[in-house]
């Protein structure tokens, strides 16, 4: 992991977020571990993830720029130089001759989420103590399909030490959702357990499926025929193809509701699939279709753009 997300995205500290989403997405495409076998490159990968991770979260961001986490996330110690420590009034041991367990001054100079424990008798010939600290969680960005998302399955990914897992995509994951792989972290001092893998998940666009919350909005194409006379027609959903009733007179834009078959949303309820009717016309109007409309007109006339010129639009 570079010490400068910055640099391992190849932005300036003043890059917005839109800027910072492109220069990951470009590193992803060149030197994503399923598409290179070049080690070099899947090190520039491991970098840029961990650097998009940290830096897509304005807080996180805000954050690493004051100097208060590096560039793992992980919280800085604050420097304090022993003299002020021991000075100081809220120093427990000040004055005093037996200096006993320094586990709180540990806890001071790490954070209690840092802190490591002192266990008697661990480790012989160091004065009966060891320490230990829980291994460093480490963070990765996973970028998933929209179906997979939505569906939920299952996705196989390598981490940069070889290990190959098969990760579990719950149905309805959202773009920014976290996934916590407990024990798939750095390995962790003395006897403590090592840290855990996080991993963000991206959802990729998908052009024929448009989120809005739980709601999904989907188009389908009809033909002239289906739109004057309406019909029975296959349309594809989250689950699968189901029949789809279109009624006669149908429009382009008008939208059809599939109750239940958008994204599951909180508590397991489903939102709905908004099914927008796109009429297309025939690849050639030949001369009996010009014909028969020709004779329609003539008595059957109308203006669709008469509503518009009223409303003053």
């Amino acid at each position: 992991m570079a010490d400068d997300p910055y640099a391992a995205l190849g932005v300036s500290r003043t890059a917005t977020d839109a800027e910072i989403k492109k220069a990951y997405r470009k590193i992803a495409r060149t030197d994503h571990p399923d598409l290179t076998d070049d080690p070099a490159a899947h090190e520039r990968f491991k970098a840029a993830s961990a650097a998009y991770d940290l830096l897509r979260d304005p807080e996180q961001r805000a954050r690493f720029d004051r100097g208060e986490i590096d560039a793992q996330g992980q919280e800085r110690p604050q420097r304090r130089y022993y003299r002020d420590f021991s000075e100081s009034p809220d120093n427990p041991y000040r004055g005093q001759a037996d200096f006993g367990d320094f586990s709180d001054v540990f806890a001071d100079l790490f954070g209690e989420g840092g802190r490591g424990g002192f266990r008697a008798g661990a480790r012989p010939g160091a004065g009966g103590r060891s320490f230990d600290m829980r291994g460093q969680d480490y963070r990765y960005t996973l970028e998933v399909d929209f179906l997979t998302a939505a569906r939920g399955g299952t996705t196989r990914i390598t981490l940069p030490e070889g290990q190959v897992l098969d990760v579990n995509i719950p149905a309805g994951t959202r773009d920014g959702q976290t996934i916590r792989l407990r024990g798939k972290g750095g390995p962790g001092m003395g006897e403590a357990p090592p840290g855990d893998a996080l991993l963000t998940l991206s959802v990729r666009e998908d052009p024929d499926w448009r989120p809005e919350g739980d709601d999904v909005t989907t188009v389908l194409p009809i033909s002239l025929d289906e739109a004057v006379l309406g019909g029975r027609v296959e349309v594809q959903t989250i689950d699968g193809p189901v029949m789809l009733t279109i009624p006669r007179g149908a429009s382009s834009g008008q939208k059809l509701r599939l109750r239940g078959r958008g994204l599951q949303g909180a508590g397991g309820k489903r939102g709905d699939q908004h099914v927008e009717l796109r009429v297309v016309m025939p690849p050639k109007v030949d001369d009996e279709l010009a014909r028969f409309i020709e004779t329609w007109r003539k008595d059957h006339a109308y203006d669709p753009r008469a509503t518009r010129r009223r409303g003053g639009r």
